[in-house]
């Protein structure tokens, strides 16, 4: 067993039966009261944030997980498929698992699935996707000098905000974590 000092942002610990991963972590030493560290952890199963003060000195129970490379092969209602590229074998995992990110995977594309005891609990997708625009509302002219933007829907079905010079068919570079537009590619 570990104690609260082996703790850093990141590792997964079992915390009351479930897995959680340390999102913000602080130490703190009020006056005459005893040491604690104030945690902040996301629920690996459920994606709930909870915060919780664990006494100095307190034994946490680590775990760890095995990632593996994966490729996305295809939606089937709300089982997402991949392949494992080392041996061919594949998997699925609900949309519920996959949350928030299921939106900007594509065909082919490559992420890292982990797993805990043999069982897939998450999906690390890449930082960042190249996606094609389908469908942009034409920018309002005039509108070119303030920065405003206007909603534009991805080949995966996405809708995020762009500024107003992106068109159908451009190719443009997405943040996964805020579903911020970055850049137009130029291919």
């Amino acid at each position: 067993m570990a104690t609260t000092s082996d703790l850093r942002v990141g590792t997964i610990i079992k915390f009351n039966g479930e897995l959680h991963s340390i999102v913000y972590l602080e130490h703190r030493t009020p006056g005459n009261l005893r040491a604690f560290y104030q945690v902040k952890m996301r629920n690996l199963i459920n994606g709930k944030m909870i915060e919780h003060r664990f006494r100095s000195g307190e034994e946490v129970q680590i775990e760890r997980l095995e990632q593996k490379n994966y490729q996305f092969l295809y939606k089937d209602g709300e089982n997402y498929y991949f392949m494992d590229t080392e041996t061919y074998d594949q998997i699925y995992l609900t949309e519920e698992k996959l949350g928030e990110q299921s939106h900007f995977l594509k065909e082919g594309q490559a992420v890292q699935i982990n797993f805990h005891e043999g069982n897939p609990i998450s999906v690390d997708m890449p930082p960042h996707v190249e996606l094609k625009v389908i469908s942009a509302p034409p920018g309002i002219r005039g509108n070119t000098a303030s920065n405003t933007t206007k909603p534009v829907t991805l080949e995966t079905g996405a809708v995020i905000n762009t500024p107003l010079f992106i068109e159908e068919g451009d190719i443009i570079k997405v943040d996964t974590r805020t579903w911020e537009y970055l850049e137009r590619v130029k291919k």
